[in-house]
């Protein structure tokens, strides 16, 4: 990281005192709140070709592919995902480049500027978001990869009637206190970025998941790309668009039911690591492809480029410390945590694993000890500041049922 000199560090913190004053109104998902602040800003979306990306697990990563790619391709990108590992400017990309903490409270101030006092306020995520937006409108950016922030129908993201593709990445439980109880309920609040004929580009989902996105496929006249995990060739490569004669079969079965649109075989180097990216590259692979056939101007070399040079830290991130290898990873779900787990088991580790494990409340926290601890693992749990607390007691007790060997560190020694 480069070092932060004093105007920025103020900046910094600038941004995060402006963003805390939005704490307090919590998660409130509806898209009234941000349509009227947007429209207090001139409508800055309304003129933007989108990438719009939602789902459980793999958003961060797939984005990080489109953009690079895109920049790569010669075209002025801007990207918008959340959360944030260490700076509320890590969200807001422009061709490589985080936003300068000076342009971002500069913009903040101007959308806090915009906030009707007579009407009910925007969340802290609507405010940052209406940023984004006014700062690629002003970039003129000739595309922005948007992920989704929670769910998708509601999300404060979801302002846009014709997005160029519509990705959901794979779907798991998770966020059911807002989305449902169950995952066709939450399947239904992602599948709310889907929009009438614009093409959706899908990841393999498990039976209750995809019976709910065929139907609504369907309903809204969407052509989809059903993408299969690339092939692994080894030695960083793999191949995109390769289907056996049975899923051949499966394929035109399912055809007759949805619109369907095929891939064409690609091979292209794979930098971020995990058996999950031979889904979340080949999402991408397929929605490039798309826009290809749309009259993006996006050669191959660009694309094998531009997956080469792709960077998502925080993800399965090896780190050296003080002369210890650690792995870093944001696993955040059961299904996270069973990706990060199966990345590991793979190494054939001998020895024991020493996990510090940060959670808020707001998780699944048995379930995604149930897919991270061993027996004979070392735990160490500390608190994450600034976020929903949990008790660190209730999560020992939790890990101790799993590994044999845990500690906790409480708030006052972080």
């Amino acid at each position: 990281m480069n070092p932060i000199d004093d105007s920025t560090l103020d900046g910094l913190t600038q941004v995060d005192i402006l963003l805390d004053r939005f704490t307090h109104f919590g998660v409130e998902l509806g898209l009234e709140r941000i349509h009227r602040l947007l429209a207090a800003l001139g409508y800055p979306h309304q003129d933007i070709p989108i990438l719009h990306v939602a789902g459980s697990n793999g958003k961060g990563s797939v984005c990080a592919y489109l953009s690079s790619v895109l920049t790569e391709a010669g075209y002025r990108v801007g990207r918008y995902t959340s959360p944030h590992l260490v700076s509320w400017c890590e969200r807001i990309h422009l061709n490589g480049q985080d936003i300068s903490a000076v342009e971002l409270l500069s913009l903040l101030q101007q959308v806090v500027a915009a906030i009707d006092p007579h009407q009910s306020s925007p969340t802290q995520f609507e405010v940052i978001t209406a940023a984004a937006w006014l700062y690629f409108a002003r970039q003129q950016v000739d595309i922005a990869v948007i992920e989704v922030g929670l769910g998708g129908r509601l999300d404060a993201t979801n302002v846009c009637d014709r997005p160029l593709v519509s990705i959901i990445t794979s779907l798991s439980l998770e966020h059911w206190q807002r989305l449902g109880p169950t995952l066709a309920d939450i399947t239904r609040e992602k599948a709310g970025i889907l929009k009438l004929g614009c093409p959706a580009v899908i990841a393999p989902q498990v039976p209750e998941a995809e019976a709910v996105l065929r139907q609504r496929l369907t309903e809204l006249n969407c052509p989809a790309i059903w993408v299969k995990p690339s092939r692994d060739l080894g030695e960083g490569w793999v191949n995109y668009g390769e289907s056996t004669r049975e899923e051949v079969a499966m394929d035109r079965a399912l055809t007759q039911q949805t619109p369907s649109i095929s891939g064409v075989p690609f091979r292209y180097p794979l930098p971020l690591l995990g058996s999950h990216q031979l889904i979340n590259s080949a999402l991408a692979i397929a929605t490039l492809q798309l826009l290809q056939r749309q009259g993006w101007q996006i050669g191959n070399e660009a694309i094998v480029t531009g997956m080469a040079k792709t960077r998502w830290l925080g993800r399965l991130q090896w780190y050296d410390w003080q002369g210890q290898r650690i792995l870093i990873d944001g696993a955040h779900n059961p299904a996270g945590a069973a990706v990060l787990r199966e990345y590991l088991d793979r190494q054939q580790r001998t020895s024991p694993i020493h996990w510090v494990i940060g959670m808020i409340a707001n998780k699944d926290h048995a379930e995604v000890f149930q897919a991270l601890l061993r027996p004979g693992d070392f735990v160490y749990l500390v608190p994450v500041p600034g976020h929903i607390p949990v008790d660190i007691d209730v999560l020992a007790t939790l890990a101790g049922k799993l590994a044999q060997n845990y500690s906790t560190a409480k708030p006052t020694q972080m």
